[in-house]
């Protein structure tokens, strides 16, 4: 079985850290450590795993990056990395970062801007195109979080920044029932994840067209239908894959987040099957090699 790198993992301690987001999430709202990823993961083959922020309090920030690189430091787990809370509008990014900057744990920064108080185009500010600018010339890399109706101001971003380098978090955050045929209905601004197929696969493939965003194929199975099956999922990680190319996608297993639908098991079994037509070489990269590359790893 290839060895799996694990490009977005979530660990969360409730007596460290708040995470006001998961209140309303019953499963989610208690700590997952280091070595429950470890137990849920043992059967996947997993070989080293980067951690991803889990938007934590902002004052918690840098207490959180210290936590994961601690974690990072152990040859006890896989963990390898990490990509850490930053936003990169505020005042004080870079004196924020240059607290962390040269630990070599480190690999690049993440402001999710799909939550309710970020509003559409805010990453097209100057202010944050600066601070995303920065990022490349530190040589760190920002993960692309967002509503996948506006991917657009993602592609625009990307083109403003083309020295620093880009993640594309969960496919672009598609609905699989949408991108499967189902209609999505009028726009409602009470659902943030409305999209059409069309503009999905128009916007991935505009992501594609710059050679400085990678596609992480994770987080797509949290939207799954119930009773889903890798066929669900196939056409999402199959136009990823065609569009960016067997050398620009990695794995994400975006745990525990994807428990509110499939064990851990069961989504890296369903990608595994999905690309099991493509060259062993093509599988070797997507599961591993890709991200050993992208994230310099041993």
């Amino acid at each position: 079985m290839i060895p799996l790198i694990d490009t977005h993992q979530h660990l969360w301690d409730l007596e460290k850290f708040k995470l006001a987001w998961v209140e309303g999430l019953p499963p989610l709202n208690k700590s997952h450590l280091i070595g429950d990823y470890m137990a849920v993961t043992k059967e996947a083959n997993v070989a080293q795993a980067i951690y991803m922020e889990v938007d934590v309090d902002p004052a918690q920030r840098i207490a959180e990056a210290e936590y994961v690189f601690e974690l990072c430091a152990q040859a006890d787990n896989p963990m390898a990395g990490a990509v850490i809370s930053a936003d990169p509008a505020a005042d004080d990014f870079q004196t924020h970062l240059n607290q962390v900057k040269g630990n070599p744990y480190l690999k690049g920064i993440r402001q999710v801007l799909h939550v309710p108080d970020r509003k559409a185009g805010a990453c097209l500010a100057d202010a944050f195109v600066k601070g995303v600018q920065w990022l490349g010339e530190q040589g760190l890399s920002f993960d692309i979080c967002m509503r996948p109706a506006e991917l657009t101001d993602g592609v625009q971003l990307v083109a403003r920044c083309p020295d620093t380098q880009f993640i594309l978090d969960h496919c672009g955050n598609p609905d699989p029932k949408i991108v499967n045929g189902a209609d999505p209905g009028p726009q409602n601004a009470g659902d943030i994840f409305w999209h059409t197929a069309k503009q999905w696969k128009q916007d991935i493939v505009a992501y594609a067209e710059h050679e400085n965003v990678v596609c992480k194929l994770s987080g797509i199975v949290a939207r799954a239908p119930a009773g889903w099956t890798a066929a669900d999922l196939a056409p999402i990680i199959n136009h990823c894959i065609d569009s960016f190319g067997p050398d620009r996608v990695i794995f994400g297993g975006d745990w525990p987040v994807c428990t509110l639908v499939a064990t851990y098991q069961e989504w890296a079994a369903a990608l595994r099957e999905i690309i099991a037509d493509r060259s062993e070489g093509d599988q070797t990269k997507i599961l591993h090699d890709n991200a050993r590359q992208l994230y310099g790893l041993a």
